[in-house]
């Protein structure tokens, strides 16, 4: 039976009510074939609501877990809570599981939830919300490279990553450790949509953790090729652009993640462009489309635990540090 076919809406168990969480509800609220079950989250002030009624509120995901079967588990927790409850999810419940990224923080505790493959579907199961791989340019783009392989391979990629963080100070790195732990994951995920990553090559973080450089391995059409990361905090507003080149045609292709745009061009030829009318935010952008891969029969692989590995063995080298 396929997911339009079925009868009965996908019962959904949302744990983690954060800022995030708010995006899920939103995405979740426009499908008539989702229906969230209940709510875990031990520091909430209160019970959410959902198209006007109001899911159980649990303190913890065991004791959700006593009550209800869900097909779906949701974790909009901290990165550090991830492993916990995903073992939780796999041992207790027989739902797909969709984590916020990044996955973990380590590589042992990604070693941790492999090694449970042997009691859980893990592979089948654990799926990882790299959402801004579904980015609506993200999506033109790739689907561009996909309609023109005379362009041949991408030689190189360059990507740098901007948010105003700097205004914050400390409490920037509370929250979010350094640039590269912030963002390395979504610049990662995203490039996987048009390569196959291969592997670090180096990774540097500067201004105590504000700024980054990372270059990363990578083949396109049985050919290698570099991607050149930069993220940092030092500045007033948020920028998030993407550059990839054909080297063989001449052929570049430009997005913009912060106004979901892009253009592709060889020299003074505009070859396309994409365009967004600003109507829609850009995280429920994101997320809709990520949703719709989740609940398909066969889920994008950039979604799936295999990608994670993959991104967290590069995300996670220990870096040079200045």
């Amino acid at each position: 039976m396929t997911q339009q076919e079925r009868v009965d809406p996908v019962r959904v168990g949302l744990v983690g009510l954060g800022v995030i969480a708010e995006t899920h509800l939103a995405v979740l609220a426009e499908r008539p074939d989702v229906e969230v079950e209940f709510t875990v989250d031990p520091r909430a002030v209160g019970p959410v609501v959902f198209r006007g009624a109001t899911p159980p509120h649990y303190g913890e995901l065991d004791e959700a877990l006593d009550g209800h079967q869900p097909d779906l588990l949701v974790l909009a927790t901290p990165t550090e809570t991830h492993a916990e409850l995903v073992t939780v999810a796999l041992l207790r419940s027989t739902a797909r599981v969709l984590v916020e990224k990044p996955l973990v923080h380590d590589r042992a505790s990604l070693a941790a939830l492999r090694e449970l493959d042997g009691k859980a579907d893990v592979r089948g199961r654990v799926f990882i919300a790299h959402h801004f791989a579904f980015s609506p340019e993200v999506d033109w783009a790739a689907e561009l490279l996909a309609a023109h392989p005379e362009w041949g391979p991408v030689t190189t990629i360059t990507s740098a990553f901007y948010d105003p963080y700097v205004l914050r100070g400390a409490e920037a790195f509370a929250s979010y450790v350094s640039s590269w732990t912030d963002s390395g994951v979504n610049q990662l995920s995203m490039v996987t949509r048009f390569v196959d990553l291969v592997g670090l090559r180096s990774v540097r973080q500067t201004d105590g953790g504000a700024s980054a450089w990372c270059a990363v391995d990578f083949r396109s059409r049985g050919e290698a090729g570099t991607a050149r990361l930069r993220s940092s905090w030092l500045t007033g507003s948020s920028s998030k652009e993407s550059s990839l080149v054909f080297g063989r045609s001449g052929v570049e292709v430009w997005i913009d993640h912060t106004a979901m745009t892009g253009f592709a061009a060889r020299d003074g030829e505009l070859l396309a462009a994409f365009g967004n009318d600003g109507r829609t935010g850009r995280k429920v952008a994101h997320y809709r489309p990520l949703y719709a891969s989740l609940l398909s029969v066969r889920p994008d692989p950039v979604l799936g635990f295999d990608a994670a590995e993959r991104i967290t063995a590069i995300h996670r080298a220990v870096p040079d540090t200045e």
